[in-house]
């Protein structure tokens, strides 16, 4: 077992034993937000045949080349043609068809004219200027090349995705299959949200606020409950999620002291050790063991610790285990706009909302910083990292950091 790991090799370590689950097909709608599992080629051109974008006339830009105001190209209209229907006749010198918005591009026309660029009077039309070959043309395949790779394996899908496989006809979509994730609050101060609040409880926001992040990630959260600081009550529960789960999260019970029993538990359990503290703040107390090839992530208590080690640790995991070909989160630069004077001995992390004002990546800390502050969250998009022995930051400064949006 590793114990006081950098961030980047505890994440280089969950992910790298998180492996994707199994695979489905989904209905199309369904499927917006999944994880596609196969890559998928068009099997056809979209559109699948020439067609007009606008009201007009199709024609032969030929018989326009010498047309201008003083000697208009006058030509027969021989057919009128809904949308959805294809024309009874082909367009010859001279000739025109009427066309719609959607319709087929009549057999011999090259090029449409717009309905109010011309003069209709007596069956004829006359056109003022001159049109190219392929004018106001879409031509089959403008969008979508039969052959062409439409949706990537690894990438979530998105409405304009859906809009895409609709108009190749697929109903089903092959998806990877929503991971589920345990769980698991830890501690005898913990009542839950229904209970009375007496001296000395605290309510289980950990348990409310990973299952709502896990939902927003698309995994399915399973909820446990609380466990009791004993070793055989978190025993029980995690080989109750275990059998439950894909990844199992437990919050408190994870530092060093008397009444912490998250270590003994999982050993207990029959799970392997794999890393103890991260040389972070917060979140240091963080540790990981597997077994049967199901990861299992203790988080400190403190609200605030959890949700960024679950940030920077656990989403990693969730996304893997989800399928994505893309698991982190983007690193970027951008200017602090307030200070934060507090000395920095080990690498710590700063709640912050990132905003662009005037074309520069800015972000101000959102609020407090303590370890057991979790309203800091609320509106939080950045995590600027700061780096050990670092000393106060001034407005104005250049920070690096995780935008940490969905």
């Amino acid at each position: 077992m590793k114990t006081n790991i950098s961030l980047e090799e505890a994440q280089s370590i969950l992910t790298s034993n998180a492996l994707p689950t199994l695979e489905q097909n989904v209905s199309l709608i369904e499927a917006v937000g999944r994880v596609i599992s196969k890559d998928i080629v068009a099997g056809e051109n979209v559109p699948s045949f020439n067609r007009s974008p606008l009201d007009g006339y199709a024609l032969l830009a030929e018989d326009t080349a010498k047309a201008d105001p003083n000697r208009p190209a006058k030509l027969k209209i021989i057919e009128e043609l809904p949308p959805g229907n294809i024309a009874k006749k082909n367009v010859l010198p001279g000739t025109t068809i009427k066309v719609m918005t959607g319709s087929v591009i009549p057999e011999g026309a090259n090029a449409v004219v717009k309905y109010e660029d011309v003069i209709e009077e007596d069956q004829f039309i006359s056109i003022c200027s001159p049109l190219k070959p392929g004018a106001n043309i879409v031509r089959a395949g403008e969008d979508i090349l039969k052959g062409q790779l439409v949706a990537k394996k690894g990438y979530p899908i998105s409405s304009p995705l859906i809009g895409v496989l609709a108009s190749l006809g697929y109903s089903t979509i092959p998806v990877y299959t929503k991971p589920k994730v345990a769980i698991i609050t830890t501690g005898d101060e913990i009542v839950d949200i229904n209970e009375d609040l007496s001296k000395g409880k605290l309510r289980n926001s950990n348990l409310y606020c990973l299952a709502a992040y896990c939902q927003e990630l698309g995994a399915e959260p399973i909820i446990i409950g609380n466990a009791a600081d004993r070793a055989e009550s978190v025993t029980k529960a995690i080989a109750r999620a275990l059998s439950l789960a894909d990844l199992i999260v437990i919050t408190g019970g994870v530092s060093v002291g008397e009444n912490d029993p998250v270590k003994e538990a999982i050993k207990a359990a029959g799970a392997k050790m794999l890393f103890r503290k991260v040389t972070m703040k917060p979140g240091s107390p963080t540790l990981a063991a597997i077994k049967d090839n199901k990861i299992v992530i203790g988080l400190s208590g403190n609200p605030a610790s959890a949700v960024i080690a679950f940030y920077l640790m656990v989403v990693p995991v969730i996304k893997r285990l989800s399928g994505y070909e893309n698991y982190m989160w983007p690193q970027i630069e951008a200017e602090i706009t307030n200070e934060f004077h507090k000395p920095s001995p080990s690498r710590r992390f700063l709640r912050g909302q990132l905003f662009i004002d005037d074309g520069t990546a800015k972000v101000t800390l959102t609020g407090k910083q303590a370890n057991g502050v979790l309203s800091s969250l609320v509106g939080c998009n950045f995590l600027v990292d700061v780096p050990a022995g670092t000393g106060a930051i001034e407005a104005g400064q250049k920070v690096k950091g995780y935008l940490i949006s969905y």
